[in-house]
């Protein structure tokens, strides 16, 4: 990240933090801090973020030994925890950091493991957009219905890019320039990804969100906020979506200011203020602290110390 992104990312922070301060009395907020159940709280959300810890490290692994090579599992440990610890500050340098320990790990091109890590953020946008559609399909509404072409959107962008990734299309000379970037290392593993394959990420990712959805759902019970079943199945995917967009610091203010958009109509908006900035809170440092512990593995490997051996990738 340039300077003036980083400068731009406080900024945008500080806004976002100082509009939704403005709406919200302070002594109001304070009074749901103080007021919450913090040990039904703690006792949901830290073994919700283990939880996710160790089954996004399964899927990473999952995802090397379809394209790569079979990497033990305790060996992708600390690259997943390192890569918390980086993105806590910047969630792109993260994924960079995630790649960078693979391409010592495997010794294979760095741009292919690249596209390796930009092919399980794009899947897990997916099944978040799945999973909120299947809350607009049971609960409708008309602040939901306007999300559906979000979700055509979605299914209109895989289907371009997975007809050109992998079907043999030969372009007339004059457009063949557009298809030139199909046979780059980066799209190495869209390449080869099969349907079948997106599918089996996509239920692969599954056990993340159902655990995710159930602690905050009960979790959120801690803070005096009763949020319905289905309207938290519908707009908890669109708030990790958000969440997830690299334009803040440690994505603060869009995820709380979507907390308040979205069920606000549930409670008042200094309890999900409250609720929504110490889940987040609580799942970043958690993560980040899971990274610490790994922390030295992972800069051991990558700086050749201590190493576990090389695998042999797959040709």
């Amino acid at each position: 990240m340039t300077k003036r992104l980083r400068i731009a990312a406080v900024l945008l922070t500080a806004l976002i933090l100082f509009l939704i301060a403005r709406r919200i009395p302070l002594d109001r907020f304070l009074a749901a801090l103080r007021d919450a159940d913090y040990v039904t709280f703690l006792a949901l959300m830290v073994p919700n973020t283990i939880f996710y810890f160790c089954w996004d490290t399964l899927v990473l692994k999952t995802a090397i030994r379809w394209f790569h090579a079979d990497v033990p599992y305790r060996d992708l440990l600390p690259a997943r925890a390192a890569s918390y610890v980086v993105g806590f500050f910047n969630t792109n340098v993260g994924r960079g950091t995630l790649a960078a320990y693979l391409w010592r790990r495997l010794n294979v091109p760095f741009l292919e493991l690249g596209g390796t890590v930009i092919f399980l953020v794009l899947t897990e946008y997916t099944q978040l957009v799945l999973w909120a559609m299947l809350g607009i399909l049971g609960f409708r509404s008309e602040i939901t219905m306007s999300l559906l072409p979000v979700a055509a959107g979605v299914a209109a962008f895989w289907i371009l890019f997975f007809a050109y990734t992998r079907l043999h299309i030969t372009p007339a000379r004059a457009l063949r320039w557009v298809f030139a970037p199909r046979d780059w290392q980066l799209l190495r593993t869209f390449r080869r990804a099969t349907a079948a394959r997106y599918e089996q990420i996509v239920l692969l990712r599954a056990p993340m969100f159902v655990v995710a959805l159930v602690a905050h759902y009960y979790a959120a019970h801690a803070f005096g906020i009763d949020i319905p079943f289905g309207q938290l199945l519908t707009f908890l995917p669109v708030i990790f979506m958000v969440a997830a967009m690299p334009i803040t610091v440690a994505h603060l203010g869009t995820t709380q200011a979507a907390w308040i958009f979205f069920f606000g109509q549930y409670a008042a908006a200094p309890r999900l203020l409250a609720f929504s900035l110490v889940a987040h809170l609580t799942f970043s440092l958690t993560r980040a602290l899971l990274g610490l512990m790994w922390l030295p593995v992972a800069y051991s490997a990558l700086t050749g110390v201590s190493a576990p051996p090389p695998v042999t990738a797959r040709t």
